[in-house]
């Protein structure tokens, strides 16, 4: 039944998500962020741990984002210009890291054994 829900709605999911990517893509560059950048370390502790796995570079330039980020948005302002044709929202630095994590996560539970990065929550 699921199969020919899916069949009947596609047509309508893929009408209505081309143009939201494209606003989403739009606002994320104009404030010169990634989709990646969006991820949260501190709600999810399988980002916190493909963050650290990452080369120190990636991260100085995801905070250096971050930081313009805030910024621009403080000031009510936006990148022009040149900046702004620059930017590429939709470049992933973090997608394949996090999905290894969440596939070592999967095989873990698989096998019963704890994540070694799982945070204590009191």
């Amino acid at each position: 039944m699921s199969a020919l829900v899916k069949q009947l709605f596609k047509p309508l999911v893929d009408a209505i998500s081309r143009p939201y990517a494209a606003r989403v893509n739009k606002t994320l560059a104009s404030y010169g962020l990634r989709y990646d950048d969006l991820y949260d370390p501190l709600k999810d502790e399988d980002v916190a741990e493909a963050l650290r796995r990452l080369p120190p570079d990636v991260i100085m330039q995801r905070n250096a984002r971050l930081r313009r980020a805030i910024d621009l948005d403080l000031k009510h302002d936006h990148l022009h210009g040149e900046l702004l044709a620059q930017q590429t929202p939709d470049k992933c630095y973090l997608q394949e890291t996090l999905e290894e994590v969440r596939q070592e996560r999967r095989e873990r539970a698989q096998l019963g054994a704890p994540a070694p990065y799982t945070r204590i929550h009191y």
